[in-house]
């Protein structure tokens, strides 16, 4: 089973963490299941870039990201090379480090 390191984010995870994950489901719902409340103001569904990460390690193992999704990342504050939207990216069977940016583009945070 592949796990998933959240790398410390002072406000979701302020001592980071280390999730056992499935493969096949997604950053976020690994990262909800394991009370690290990540932004996802439009309810996962690639219309927004509030769930953005960072794929430290294992960003190559990952399934390429779709036009959509690309589309979305360049929206996204503090993009890098490695980004993803963490509600469309998928473990895959191998372990992942994973940052969480401090800042979204939400000037409120969702309640969920």
């Amino acid at each position: 089973m592949p796990q998933i390191v959240f790398l410390p984010n002072e406000e979701l995870c302020p001592d980071g963490a280390v999730a056992e994950a499935e493969v096949g489901e997604t950053i976020l719902d690994v990262a909800l299941r394991n009370g690290i409340h990540i932004e996802h103001a439009c309810e996962k569904s690639c219309a927004c870039t509030t769930c953005h990460c960072i794929v430290r390690e294992g960003f190559d193992e990952l399934e390429e990201s779709d036009e959509l999704e690309d589309d979305m990342l360049d929206k996204a504050w503090g993009l890098e090379p490695e980004s993803r939207l963490s509600c469309q990216a998928k473990v895959v069977d191998s372990d992942m480090v994973v940052e969480i940016p401090k800042y979204t583009l939400n000037m409120v945070s969702e309640v969920h």
